[in-house]
């Protein structure tokens, strides 16, 4: 399996803002996801900085590719964007991948 991981900046006194709406993620947003064969999927916080880790069953590829073709994610990265800044991958359309420096099975 496939690991991934992102990071992002929550918005000024936004954080509370980005938890809701991750508290009440819609449930088609969720199928989308698990369609790209995303589980595993934390994301963290410190200050106003964001870390995102999730696993690809299929492949990070193949997961890119699903949310970049996906209207239901494109409607929620607007939906999020008064709340966050994310810069995107122009090729992937999804978050740049960070790059695994370290890890201990």
């Amino acid at each position: 399996m496939e690991k991934y991981a992102w990071k992002a900046i929550v918005l000024d006194g936004k954080l509370e803002e980005y938890t809701r709406r991750h508290n009440e993620i819609w449930p088609e947003m969720v199928e989308v996801l698990k369609a790209a064969g995303i589980c595993n999927y934390t994301i963290w916080n410190v200050g106003n900085e964001l870390f995102g880790y999730y696993e690809c069953e299929k492949g990070a590829e193949f997961a890119a590719k699903v949310q970049a073709e996906s209207p239901v994610v494109d409607k929620w990265n607007e939906y999020m964007k008064d709340v966050m800044v994310m810069e995107m991958d122009p090729v992937t359309g999804a978050q740049p991948k960070l790059v695994k420096v370290f890890e201990l099975d």
